[in-house]
């Protein structure tokens, strides 16, 4: 009879998936074109402009640029899909999902005093769901080289065998805990049955040519509420402050299945036919930031903006659920195995993310009533992402911060990106097109490709009321790689993003 072995690590909290790595910080290290329609369908080039709530996000001092007291509330409609290609084999998945994009009210406090070179005071708050992370990516095929226990040997490899075969599961650190799945689950062994040993051998088929399939679901978000504060001084500049509050929830779900009946030499009936490796990562927490900018009137219809973001300060925690079942013709100990081990609660220490901080140039003309174009130009510098543990704890779910940090200032590089954006008026109507393009962070320019993104859309004002719609696609290459070390042979995925959103603006 052919046996199944399911191994299961469970707890009261839920344990480390992954450490720490490059993947993890270019989550919250990347911006996404969210926000209102008007903001949308213009490409986000605002910065110069101003009088939209999501302007305030590239340039505060927009704020000052409102006559009215006004409230905004943004729906948004997305589908993302991903056509991936892993060693010759190609398969498609897409996510759709709906949010409250946006919401948010401004005050404007105009000064009586006709002497004063201070026009107005203006205050607002602004929540944007800047970054929705529902998504799905399915990747198949047959890989000539490399099996799944791989990965558990880059981990075992060098680690005494009494420290994997502990009992006090939840005191080993990630590492430890992914050699004792490799281990208990029968697919390394050790070199030498002995407690000291250090070196282990694979226990899948040799020979190539394994079947892999990976699944992978994210949900949740990344949310930014801004507190701004602008004014006008004289007739002609405009300056302004945000600070932000930053708000973040994240499950992400991944299904490893590798298969050996096609490989070269493997036998239905001994030996290991199959597993699956699921893993689950939720990741939650908040941060900070601030932002500084200015506007100039050139002329009536000339203006220039420039603009600072602060890196983003995380704080953040995680909690993972991991198990393993393996299908094997002839392993030991019975023919439905459950291990569960003895400690089996892991809690790791809390650890901060601090994201680079940007600088915007923007630069837009005003065709009078007729329309306008904007131009936005903005610099960002991915290595001075930085990884830390501020309180200094022993039990990190990545115990060498220092070694991935050297990797996001060696991989990673400065970015530019440019955005466009035009709007032409017809009596209560706008018409409105944008375009934007974002370098890859990465200096090989492959890990994450270029982005490529085109937007358009239309306004109508009904007076004390404007209702706003925009569509928005962008497209983005990467490299996936099902695991962080061992496995690391990547699945190419093209990104394709479709987005509608509608808004609705009252004067109050």
């Amino acid at each position: 009879m052919k046996k199944y072995i399911l191994l299961v690590i469970t707890g009261l909290s839920l344990h480390s998936m992954k450490a720490q790595d490059i993947s993890d910080a270019m989550r919250y290290a990347q911006d996404n074109l969210t926000g209102t329609a008007r903001f949308r369908a213009m490409g986000g080039a605002f910065g110069a402009l101003g009088g939209d709530f999501s302007s305030l996000n590239v340039n505060p001092a927009g704020g000052a640029v409102f006559t009215t007291n006004q409230f905004a509330v943004t729906a948004n409609t997305n589908t993302s899909k991903n056509n991936s290609s892993y060693f010759g084999t190609k398969t498609s998945d897409k996510e759709n999902s709906f949010d409250l994009n946006q919401l948010g009210a401004i005050w404007v406090f105009t000064n009586t005093n006709e002497e004063s070179n201070w026009k107005k005071l203006t205050i607002g708050v602004n929540y944007e769901n800047t970054n929705n992370f529902d998504n799905r990516i399915y990747s198949q095929g047959f890989n000539p080289n490399n099996s799944v226990s791989q990965y558990f040997l880059s981990h075992a490899n060098g680690l005494p065998l009494n420290t994997i075969t502990s009992n006090n599961f939840g005191a080993l650190n990630y590492s430890n805990q992914q050699a004792y799945f490799g281990y208990e689950g029968f697919l390394i062994n050790p070199v030498t049955d002995t407690g000291s040993n250090t070196q282990y051998i694979s226990n899948t088929p040799s020979g190539g040519n394994y079947y892999q399939e990976n699944f992978t679901t994210t949900s949740g978000y990344n949310g930014k509420m801004s507190f701004n504060f602008a004014t006008q001084y004289k007739d002609r500049f405009y300056f302004g402050l945000n600070l932000n509050a930053h708000f973040t929830d994240l499950v992400k779900k991944s299904s490893f299945y590798e298969d050996y009946l096609d490989t070269p030499g493997s036998s239905t009936s001994t030996g290991i036919q199959s597993l699956r490796f699921n893993n689950e990562l939720y990741t939650y927490g908040n941060g900070f930031s601030f932002q500084v900018g200015t506007i100039a009137k050139v002329t009536n219809e000339l203006r220039l903006g420039i603009s600072y973001e602060s890196p983003t300060w995380y704080r953040l925690n995680d909690e993972t659920y991991q198990n393993l079942s393996v299908y094997c013709a002839d392993c030991p100990n019975g023919t439905d195995i459950l291990v569960e081990p003895t400690t089996y609660n892991t809690v790791y220490s809390s650890y901060t993310l601090r994201t680079p901080g940007k600088y915007t140039g923007s630069l837009a003309y005003v065709f009078g009533k007729l329309g306008l174009i904007s131009i936005d130009y903005t610099m960002k510098d991915y290595s001075n992402t930085k990884f830390s543990n501020p309180d200094n704890e022993n039990f990190l779910r990545n115990d060498n911060l220092s070694a991935t940090n050297n990797d996001l200032n060696s991989l990673l590089d400065v970015t530019s990106e440019i955005r466009v954006g035009a709007e032409a008026r017809a009596k209560q109507w706008s018409f409105r097109g944008g375009y934007r393009f974002e370098q890859s962070p990465y200096k090989n320019g492959n890990t994450i490709g270029d982005l490529h993104g085109i937007s358009g859309g239309l306004g109508y004002n009904f007076g004390r009321t404007r209702l706003d719609a925009a569509y928005s696609y962008s497209k983005r290459d990467t490299q996936q790689a099902f695991f962080s070390q061992g496995l690391v042979d990547t699945a190419n995925i093209e990104s394709i993003n479709n987005n509608v959103s509608l808004t609705l603006l009252f004067d109050l």
